[in-house]
C-alpha cells in the first residue's frame, strides 16, 4: 500500500527565490509583478492556509480584478476577508490612495538644455556668487531633458579635484546618456587651464566607451562663462 502523504501548504518563503513577490522586484523589476504580487508585497503575510499572493488574488477577484473597484473598498470591507487585519487593510488604502494622488500631481515642465548660455542660467543658482570652486555635472535623457544636477566635489579658491568614476556611477545610476560638465572660476577668468582641458579630454574619452556623450563643459563665472563646444575644443 503507497504512504498516504499528507499534502503541505507551501508558504512564500517555500517558493522558488524567483516566485518570491519581495525577490522578483529585487532581481528582475517591479514592471513584472502581477498586482496580487505588488498587494502580497503590500501586506506582508497571509494566513496559515494561504499566502499572501494567494490571499491578494481572493481580494482582487472579489474586486473584478479592477484596481478603481479594489479603491472603493473601505477598511470594514478588507478586513472582512480572513487573513485581513486593520494594519493590513490600512496598507491597501494607503498604497492606493498614493496611486491616485500621483494621477492627479501636477506634472512639472522638463527643462531641456539647448545652449551653453541655458545651461549657464540654469546653474546659476548653485554657483552665483561662490567663493570657491565646485564640480557639477548635468545628467541628460536623449532629448537634452535634465534628469538631475550632481555636485561630485567642492574645492578650494583656486581649485577643485572631481572623480570622473563618481560621474560615470552617477549617470548610470540615473540613466543618463548624456552629460555636462560644469565647475565655477572664483576669480572671474573664464579662461580653461591645462588642468580642466586634461579633464575634460578623459571624460569626453571614458564617455565615448561607456557611451555616455558628454556634450559641453561650461566654465561659469559671475558675470560669463565659457563653453568648450562653443571653442571647438569638444
Amino acid at each position: 500500500m503507497s504512504p498516504n502523504y499528507e499534502e503541505k501548504k507551501l508558504k512564500i518563503s517555500d517558493w522558488h527565490e524567483d516566485d518570491r513577490p519581495r525577490e522578483k522586484l529585487i532581481s528582475k523589476g517591479r514592471s513584472v509583478l502581477s498586482d496580487a504580487e505588488l498587494m502580497a508585497i503590500l501586506i506582508g503575510s497571509g494566513s496559515r492556509n494561504e499566502s499572501a499572493v494567494e490571499l491578494s488574488k481572493r481580494i482582487l477577484s472579489h474586486a473584478s480584478n479592477d484596481l478603481n473597484r479594489l479603491a472603493g473598498l473601505t477598511i470594514t470591507d478588507l478586513c472582512k476577508f480572513k487573513g485581513v487585519g486593520e494594519a493590513k487593510a490600512i496598507s491597501i488604502i494607503a498604497a492606493l490612495e498614493l496611486g491616485r494622488r500621483r494621477s492627479f500631481s501636477d506634472k512639472q515642465p522638463l527643462t531641456v538644455l539647448k545652449s551653453a548660455s541655458e545651461i549657464y542660467n540654469f546653474m546659476k543658482p548653485e554657483l552665483l556668487d561662490l567663493t570657491h570652486e565646485q564640480f557639477w555635472i548635468i545628467l541628460l535623457r536623449q532629448n537634452l531633458s535634465v534628469i538631475k544636477k550632481v555636485k561630485v566635489s567642492d574645492g578650494g579658491l583656486t581649485g577643485t579635484v572631481a572623480d570622473i568614476r563618481m560621474m560615470f556611477k552617477e549617470a548610470i545610476e540615473n540613466l543618463a546618456v548624456q552629460m555636462i560638465l560644469v565647475h565655477n572660476h572664483p576669480s572671474g577668468n573664464t579662461k580653461p587651464s591645462s588642468q580642466d582641458e586634461k579633464l575634460t579630454k578623459k571624460v569626453v574619452g571614458a564617455g565615448e566607451i561607456m557611451d555616455i556623450r558628454v556634450i559641453d563643459h561650461i566654465i561659469f563665472t559671475n558675470h560669463e562663462y565659457f563653453s568648450f563646444v562653443n571653442e571647438g575644443l569638444i
